[in-house]
């Protein structure tokens, strides 16, 4: 079974940078992509940025798109997640989750395509 760990979180001030990272225990077949989500206090979970395993082709929510950047270690195994130019309303406990297809990773995904998570590192952003 896949397990997942982020890391990376902090307290920053607007317009600050982050790098979180996502630790995925063994690379297996058993997954495809890697995706970040976000959920911040009484809101859904939703989504932040996908990356697929076999080509690389990444996706953003519109919130998110030109100033986050996904990418993947070269051993597959760990991911991660630029975030510059950080807004109070980016705030949230931050999840990376692996689902076992490529194609839940595209121009909408949500939550309940991916099979695998890890607990959530907190960001929050406040000057």
């Amino acid at each position: 079974q896949v397990q997942l760990v982020e890391s990376g979180g902090g307290l920053v001030q607007p317009g600050d940078s982050l790098r979180l990272s996502c630790a995925v225990s063994e690379f297996t077949s058993d997954y495809r992509t890697i995706a970040w989500f976000r959920q911040a206090p009484g809101k859904e979970r939703e989504a932040v940025s996908c990356i697929r395993y076999d080509n690389g082709v990444a996706f953003y929510s519109v919130s998110v798109k030109g100033r986050f950047t996904i990418a993947r270690g070269n051993a597959w195994t760990t991911v991660y997640l630029q975030m510059n130019n950080l807004q109070r309303e980016d705030t949230a406990l931050y999840y990376c989750a692996a689902a076992r297809a490529d194609y839940y990773c595209a121009n909408g995904f949500w939550p309940g395509q991916y099979d695998y998570w890890g607990q959530g590192t907190q960001v929050t952003v406040s000057s």
